[in-house]
């Protein structure tokens, strides 16, 4: 196990200053927000889970008029006639598109879904589960990894809160058998099990969805498929001595090409956390209550360049990782998921929710033996590993 770092109280002063009118405010220049980027659906739906889950903490009431302004935002982003939601938005709340992303739908539905799950008040999960029952159609149709695997955190959340609407169960199956054979290919090589020709950001959410849609569903192939590309992710995004190295998103990583190391973005450490922690509550395997620590930990100094990324005193998060230190920019994405990467580590240290969640856990066989030539401190090296 790697050295244990403090677990952040929960701090709200920067996700308050980037908060406006609508909701919070996609950029900053340094910790300043800067308007003239207005808001954006992805973010909105990442801090409506933020909230949720400080809420455990801190208590509803205190994060309740942020959260009911972001379901607000969610609300308004749906096009009630497509089923698809709307991602920008400018600061006097025009909206830039007609449609969005599907990554920032699958965000939606995920917030949604955590909404119906995790929000005490009535009124409020109501108000998701409408607004969920009415995006779920348009789910089925989206084609990118990502979104598609949110769409399905989004459906088991929404299950596990109550909601009975009739086509939610046969979506979630079709959209886990969908992703697994969507990462069965990569069965045809180990060294590459990314059905994608370049491994970019947020990659272990996919992970993540497999894991926890094949426990919850008794898919155990599902469950295989997530930890087979879970162990790829830690064995070639760690260095030697196990510190997290996430893929830098200048050049990112093409496939047969040179991985590149900076700069890294908080969102790949984070999503490497609950894909982990799901493995670990899963299977009860040690590794991977390891890869969760670590991935906390880079926030705080554990990374390639010793150098801190999170602000814990504000609750603030800098844009990334460079060769040089840190972005000076502490926009919405980082800092989200700084906040988003402490309460999924306060949740794992929690007794019920780690050791104990892991032993009552179903029972999967191990993976089999990731080839891809490791950087993980284990027993083989790789060449494409940052800092070797």
């Amino acid at each position: 196990m790697p050295d244990v770092r403090d677990l952040s109280p929960v701090r709200r002063d920067h996700i308050e200053a980037l908060t406006g009118e609508f909701g919070i405010m996609q950029h900053a220049r340094g910790a300043v927000p800067d308007p003239a980027h207005g808001y954006s659906t992805d973010d909105v739906a990442r801090a409506l889970i933020v909230d949720l889950l400080q809420a455990r903490v801190v208590g509803w009431d205190a994060v309740a008029p942020s959260a009911r302004r972001l379901l607000e935002f969610l609300t308004e982003a749906l096009d009630a006639g497509r089923g698809r939601f709307r991602n920008l938005r400018r600061a006097d709340g025009s909206w830039v598109e007609e449609v969005g992303s599907e990554d920032s739908h699958g965000r939606a539905m995920w917030a949604l879904g955590e909404t119906i799950r995790r929000a005490p008040d009535p009124a409020v999960r109501q108000q998701a589960a409408t607004k969920f029952d009415r995006a779920l159609p348009a789910t089925l149709e989206l084609t990118a990894i990502h979104a598609r695997a949110s769409s399905m955190l989004g459906c088991d959340a929404a299950l596990r809160g109550g909601e009975t609407g009739s086509g939610l169960p046969a979506a979630y199956q079709g959209l886990t058998a969908g992703l697994r054979r969507t990462f069965k290919a990569g069965d045809e090589d180990p060294e590459w099990p990314w059905p994608e020709d370049t491994l970019t950001y947020e990659n272990g959410l996919p992970a993540q969805a497999l894991i926890v849609a094949g426990s919850h569903l008794g898919d155990a192939e599902a469950v295989q498929t997530g930890l087979r590309v879970l162990d790829w992710l830690r064995a070639v995004q760690s260095l030697p001595d196990g510190r997290i190295s996430p893929v830098g998103c200048t050049g990112w990583w093409p496939r047969g090409g040179e991985r590149a190391r900076f700069d890294q973005q908080p969102i790949e450490a984070t999503s490497l956390l609950p894909a982990a922690a799901a493995a670990y509550r899963t299977t009860g395997r040690e590794r991977y209550r390891g890869t969760a620590e670590r991935a906390y930990g880079w926030f705080l100094g554990d990374n390639d360049t010793g150098m801190h990324v999170a602000d814990p005193d504000r609750g603030g998060c800098h844009h990334g990782l460079t060769p040089d230190g840190v972005n000076p920019n502490q926009g919405a994405e980082s800092t989200l998921m700084w906040l988003t990467a402490v309460e999924r580590m306060r949740t794992l240290r929690t007794p019920r929710q780690g050791t104990g969640a892991a032993r009552d856990a179903p029972a999967f066989p191990p993976p089999r033996e990731v080839t891809a030539r490791r950087c993980d401190g284990g027993d083989r090296v790789t060449d494409r590993c940052a800092g070797t």
